[in-house]
């Protein structure tokens, strides 16, 4: 059973069924869920020619965001242990690096794939899919989450 369950979350898909299952799988086993956010990396923030934030501010403000994200999905894992991360970088790269990193044996996310024609062009869950060392279990988003 799976002790160190790895969740990341792009705030497109409504966490609301992955979480559920989730918290489930981690009650079951007394598991640590970590959840996880991938940001893309800051650059300064430039209006009118000027400045206005720096990538260090800006890195901090989405840092802040993420994991306000991540404490309202919290909410749905009542008595389950959960850790919050937050990464910047290339999602698949960084997802994985955290698997690593936390020492997941379960990566459980979100897979937006139509078909198999989006499986073969490749999303972030497919590509996680096939190379992380750990197990890997995809959910679909509902058509009405779609």
């Amino acid at each position: 059973m799976a002790k160190r369950i790895l969740v990341p979350l792009d705030g497109a898909a409504p966490a609301e069924a992955l979480i559920a299952a989730v918290a489930d799988l981690a009650r079951g086993a007394g598991a640590t869920v970590r959840l996880l956010h991938v940001a893309p990396v800051p650059d300064n923030v430039v209006s009118a020619g000027r400045v206005v934030a720096y990538a260090d501010q800006e890195a901090a403000r989405l840092e802040s965001e993420a994991l306000d994200y991540l404490r309202g999905v919290e909410l749905g894992l009542d008595g389950v242990a959960v850790e919050h991360a937050v990464r910047f970088g290339e999602p698949v790269a960084e997802i994985l690096k955290e698997a690593e990193a936390f020492g997941a044996d379960l990566i459980a996310m979100f897979t937006t794939s139509a078909g198999f024609r989006r499986v073969v062009l490749g999303s972030v869950a497919e590509q996680v899919f096939r190379r992380a060392a750990p197990a890997v279990l995809l959910f679909r988003a509902g058509r009405e989450a779609a």
